[in-house]
């Protein structure tokens, strides 16, 4: 692969950026996990702020949920320090770290009332019985679940036992909560459901949340940084918004969502543009994003596909590029009509239509040409295979064991 920049920073981004201006909760430095010769965790270093809902997204492997139990004190590092409250606590037992771990199975104790349950914990810790009402009672009133006190787990539905299991962990005031994809025994509508309630709960209590998760969705609409792991390593940390438009490897760009990727090589930059010279030997204009880029540099072009509509429908803003396609496939989808075409290389590209697009005037088989905005592309730093090119796949990973 050609070196693509000319300095510059790391892949994980401005992490610091976030954490400067709060205080830190959790601190990584360097932390690796071995089992055996098998390396799960490959140098984590980062930190995360407090109140902030911080979330560690990857296919099944990548080595988020080793991080999570690391951070939880169920397993600990090979080498390098985890920090609570600038602490270390990478020897420390979990019952003797200030971080609860919410679980799929949310493990309520079905004999108790959902008062008692969430009373647990503070009672075992001989807590003040007016103590334990008032915070129970205040934490019920949180995830909107007051009027069940006197039920038992069962009589509950999945989404409610969830909220009680959020509730006995957060009644105790621990510096961070831990979840561990707790939103995958659930229907899709629940899910989506949760992801808001989770969300709404956090900004209410104030605490710290570490979420694990393997689902795209959940991590962008509820995080205020994602940090994306794949084999161990750390891709890239950033907000959901540079994350899902400013990845910096490809991995990253084809993860997140449905990307478009096409191998392209660094002809000239000038000022904040870059000339890239395509396989079928034509060329487009980049925004550089504040990145200086060598010439003969391999990188990769990234096209969400919402930014990618026909000729006849004029683009939003300077036109940057244009490929000649073949129509191949038509899916309503409601809001979008999917479009998928062929490039004359073979690469599948989709791009979804809206109604100012006029989709009705394509059908299977019609030749097109698909364009962009100039600001609707972006130079992903890294080179990827020519068979690699087109479309990525959405994930469809199941959790991480």
């Amino acid at each position: 692969m050609t070196e693509a920049l000319d300095g510059g920073g790391g892949i994980q981004g401005n992490s610091d950026a976030v954490t400067a201006a709060a205080d830190v909760v959790i601190r990584l430095e360097n932390v690796v996990k071995k089992f055996g010769e098998y390396t799960a965790v490959e140098s984590a270093d980062f930190d995360i702020a407090e109140g902030e809902f911080f979330s560690m997204l990857g296919p099944s492997g990548c080595g988020k949920t080793t991080t999570l139990r690391m951070i939880a004190g169920f397993e600990q590092p090979t080498s390098g320090r985890i920090l609570l409250d600038g602490v270390d606590v990478s020897q420390t037992p979990p019952h003797k770290r200030n971080v609860n771990t919410v679980f799929q199975n949310y493990a309520l104790f079905p004999h108790m009332s959902v008062f008692d349950n969430v009373a647990f914990g503070l009672r075992n810790s001989k807590v003040p019985e007016v103590e334990v009402t008032k915070r129970v009672t205040e934490l019920l009133e949180i995830v909107r679940l007051p009027e069940y006190a006197k039920r038992r787990p069962n009589q509950l539905s999945g989404g409610q036992q969830q909220r009680i299991a959020l509730a006995r962990a957060l009644v105790n005031l621990p510096k961070a909560l831990l979840l561990d994809e707790p939103l995958g025994a659930l229907d899709l509508k629940l899910r989506q459901a949760m992801q808001l309630e989770l969300k709404r709960i956090q900004r209410e209590v104030g605490i710290t949340f570490i979420f694990v998760t393997h689902d795209q969705e959940e991590a962008l609409t509820m995080s205020d940084r994602i940090a994306v792991m794949t084999n161990g390593r750390t891709d890239q940390i950033g907000t959901p918004t540079q994350i899902y438009h400013q990845p910096t490897t490809a991995f990253v760009a084809g993860f997140i969502g449905t990307a478009n990727l096409l191998p392209v090589t660094v002809r000239s930059q000038e000022a904040s543009t870059v000339t890239v010279d395509s396989r079928t030997g034509a060329q487009f204009s980049v925004p550089s994003g504040d990145r200086n880029y060598l010439p003969g540099s391999d990188v990769t072009l990234m096209i969400r596909p919402e930014r990618l509509v026909p000729s006849f429908a004029p683009v939003d803003g300077v036109a940057g590029g244009s490929i000649p396609t073949t129509v191949t496939s038509l899916l309503f989808q409601g809001p979008v009509v999917r479009c998928e075409v062929q490039t004359d290389m073979g690469s599948a590209l989709v791009a979804h239509l809206g109604p100012e697009d006029d989709p009705a005037r394509l059908t299977v088989g019609s030749r097109v040409d698909m364009t962009w905005a100039y600001d609707g592309a972006y130079l992903v730093p890294e080179a990827i295979n020519p068979e690699d090119a087109g479309m990525t796949p959405i994930d469809t990973g199941e959790e991480e064991i």
